[in-house]
């Protein structure tokens, strides 16, 4: 999305008027408001990714808990 605002000066319009028509430029535009309502933006996760993580996950626990029970587990190092 390029939107271009374009503000020429007159002979009347000083430096701080010329910045004041494009401040109200820019707020008419909307540029500034889109670009900022995206900067947060997180795409939703799809059903199947949801899914496919969840059953991933299960599949570590249950290996781990087998693990646990044979006691082959390694001891944890802790910090």
């Amino acid at each position: 999305m390029a939107t271009n605002v374009d503000v020429k000066k007159t002979k009347k319009d000083n430096n701080m008027g010329l910045l004041r028509k494009f401040s109200r430029k820019m707020k008419q535009s909307g540029v500034l408001r889109k670009k900022r309502s995206l900067r947060y933006f997180d795409r939703v996760v799809s059903d199947f990714r949801k899914k496919s993580e969840k059953l991933t996950k299960l599949d570590l626990k249950k290996n781990y808990e087998k693990k646990e029970k044979m006691g082959t587990l390694k001891p944890r190092k802790r910090r």
